[in-house]
This record gives C-alpha cells, sequence and structure tokens, in this order.
C-alpha cells in the first residue's frame, strides 16, 4: 500500500469523528482568548510550525549524538532530549488550537498526526528514564514516531491547505473593475459582490464604501454571512475571526493574515473595486 493509499484510508475513518467532535469543543473551550495569540494572528502567519521546529530539532541532534557521537557527546544527548520535550508542549497546545477549527479528512489526519506526535513525546521523555540500549531504542521509536507525524503534517499543509492563506491564489483587480449595482448595496448591510470571479465584500456606511475580500483567510469563510459591528469589524461565521473593514487588519483570531483591501467607489451606477497599490 502506497502513501497516499494511507492518506486516503485515513481521511475517511469517520469512526474517528465523535473523539474528535468532542476533543475539539474541549479545546475550544480550554484556550478561550488566548486562541488569537495561539493561532500566530500576531506573528502573521500560523504559530504550530515555527514551534516544531525546536522539538524535531532538538531530538534529531540527541539521536545523531547516540548513534554516532561516541562517549565524548553521550552527556549532551539527554539535555538535547529534555528540551525537546519541554519544546513540544508548546507545539502541542498551538496544534491543537488549529486542529479543533477543522473538519472532514482533516480533521482525521490531524487526529492521526496529533497521536503520532504525542507517541514520540512520551517515547523520548521516557528514554531520559532509561539507559543503555534501551534508552537508545526508546529515542529511535520516538524520531521514527514524529517523522510519521511531520509527514502527515506537511500533507495537511501542502495537501490540504490547512494554515494556508486562502485569499492567495484569488485574482486582485489592479484596475477599476465593476463588482455589485450601487442600487444594490444597502446602509449597513454586508454584500457580496464580484470583481470578475474574485468575491468581494462590500459595506457602506453614509458616503463612505469599504470593501475587502469576501474570502476569509483562515479557512475561506463567506465574510458577507456575519456581522458588522459597531467598530467597522466583520466576523466571519465559520470561526470567529474578525477583520477591521477599512485596512482588512486581523483583530481577533484564528485568522492570521489580513484581508486583502479594495478600494471602492461608484462609477455610472456601478460599485467598482480594485486592489490597494
Amino acid at each position: 500500500m502506497g502513501l497516499r493509499e494511507i492518506l486516503d484510508r485515513i481521511e475517511g475513518m469517520d469512526s474517528l469523528d465523535g473523539f474528535a467532535d468532542t476533543l475539539s469543543g474541549i479545546v475550544n473551550g480550554a484556550v478561550g482568548p488566548a486562541k488569537t495569540a495561539l493561532s500566530g494572528t500576531w506573528l502573521g502567519h500560523p504559530l504550530h510550525p515555527l514551534l516544531t521546529d525546536v522539538p524535531i530539532g532538538c531530538w534529531t541532534g540527541a539521536v545523531v549524538l547516540d548513534l554516532v557521537g561516541g562517549d565524548g557527546a553521550a552527556a549532551a544527548v539527554d539535555p538535547l532530549v529534555g528540551v525537546g520535550v519541554l519544546a513540544a508542549l508548546s507545539a502541542a497546545v498551538s496544534g491543537l488550537n488549529d486542529w479543533a477549527d477543522t473538519q472532514g479528512g482533516e480533521r482525521r489526519i490531524g487526529l492521526v498526526h496529533a497521536a503520532a506526535n504525542g507517541a514520540a513525546l512520551g517515547l523520548f521523555a521516557a528514554s531520559i528514564a532509561a539507559s543503555g540500549r534501551g534508552a537508545r531504542a526508546l529515542r529511535l521509536l520516538g524520531l521514527a514516531a514524529v517523522s510519521a507525524g511531520g509527514y502527515l503534517g506537511g500533507h495537511l499543509s501542502y495537501g490540504k491547505g490547512l494554515g494556508v492563506d486562502h485569499q492567495v491564489f484569488l485574482n486582485k483587480p489592479a484596475d477599476w473593475t465593476n463588482a455589485l449595482s450601487a442600487a444594490a448595496l444597502d446602509e449597513g448591510v454586508p454584500t457580496l459582490g464580484r470583481a470578475g470571479a474574485t468575491p468581494v465584500l462590500l459595506y457602506r456606511r453614509g458616503s463612505q464604501i469599504y470593501a475587502i475580500s469576501d474570502v476569509c483567510s483562515h479557512a475561506g469563510g463567506p465574510l458577507h454571512e456575519g456581522d458588522v459591528d459597531g467598530n467597522l469589524c466583520v466576523t466571519c461565521p465559520w470561526h470567529g475571526s474578525r477583520f477591521q473593514l477599512s485596512d482588512g487588519r486581523v483583530t481577533r483570531g484564528p485568522a492570521s493574515a489580513p484581508a486583502t483591501v479594495y478600494e471602492a467607489r461608484v462609477y455610472r451606477g456601478r460599485v467598482q473595486v480594485r486592489a490597494v497599490p
């Protein structure tokens, strides 16, 4: 069985859904207001991938030293493993935070990804208390587990687009482009317009028209179906990310990338938009 077939089988394991739904509810309830920070909103992209580098690097270095470093390197192995264990805890928290907002096949792959990395964490932690060949065997098994987890994580990012800015492949018109009849844009109502094939959220307050991408950068949710508050922030109806209409800034996660902002004008009875240079 090839790797693709294994991935397809995991994605189709709906038997995982009951546990996954319960766990995701617990995670979202536990992180609460910390979701914005754990999602990497302040960083400009997801936090979790950055945090995984430390445990993977420490654990890989520990195994290499264990195998080829000789007696002179033996004293460095356990400290490296220990730093990796501590770093893995923060990576796990941020990863669970991201995973809790997934659905379907992504959620199932993510659950197995978390299980593999959790097994690696346990194996490396146990190796600190062990000695000799037993400790080495535990570290080798731990490295195999974290490698499997890394493969699944790579599939989530590059195969499923999890954590990728969902606006990145949209065509953003550089020239003034018709998006909606001006008569169809009511005061104070978030409205979907289309600049060619590109969905745009339009919002009018008085004589001012605001225009941002209708595609939530986090998971592609339709922003025009969300509510706009008194501070001119729109909330995504899918996961609660909040964006400032004036500049696209994320004011609440889990989104980390800002919304694309467009200039807007009324010309010959049509609302026209163009990407801000």
